[in-house]
């Protein structure tokens, strides 16, 4: 499966989150990532991403394990994903090293997260601030057949528009170079 996502940088948070509101109970989460390549950076050179994801919520801690592959769509940055939860993250982080992988970066970030069915999908919104990045952000997701990329997409892009985010703020800046470049500062 495709994550068909897209990423904006939210101008008017509160707006963005009052219209979530209406369509869906948000999950206050924290996520600590933890993204891994190999020595030589293969993984990054190839546009793919290993990374441990432990989940803080208000009823639950849980960790899953994420493989993104290449990207499928150049404006958008999708990517097939694969992921799978794991009972003991210490367990996962030791094993990829065990494997020669080495912790490429790792960060916190503050989401808070929405399921509901818009267009006939499921959609994922969260809002996220990472305390590192200035500003806060708006991804929204749904899983789609990399047949039906495209169309996920204009859905995905309809729901942003009636969440009030035009075009004009999508970004594709990740959170890890980012993060990087404000520990460089």
């Amino acid at each position: 499966m495709i994550e068909a996502e897209l990423k904006a940088r939210v101008e008017e948070p509160k707006e963005v989150l009052r219209r979530l509101d209406e369509r869906a109970a948000g999950r206050a989460e924290v996520y600590q990532d933890t993204y891994y390549d190999t020595p030589q950076r293969t993984l990054d050179d190839r546009d793919e991403e290993l990374r441990v994801r432990t989940v803080h919520g208000a009823d639950e801690t849980r960790t899953v394990l994420t493989y993104k592959g290449a990207k499928v769509d150049e404006e958008s940055g999708s990517k097939p994903e694969h992921e799978t939860r794991v009972e003991d993250a210490e367990a996962v982080h030791a094993m990829l090293r065990g494997l020669g992988y080495v912790p490429l970066i790792a960060f916190e970030k503050r989401c808070r997260n929405y399921a509901f069915i818009a267009k006939g999908r499921r959609m994922l919104a969260t809002l996220v601030r990472v305390p590192e990045v200035d500003g806060t952000f708006l991804e929204l997701e749904t899983l789609a057949e990399e047949q039906d990329l495209h169309a996920a997409l204009d859905d995905v892009r309809a729901v942003l528009a009636e969440l009030g985010v035009g075009p004009e703020a999508l970004t594709r800046e990740l959170y890890t170079d980012a993060v990087r470049a404000r520990r460089a500062d």
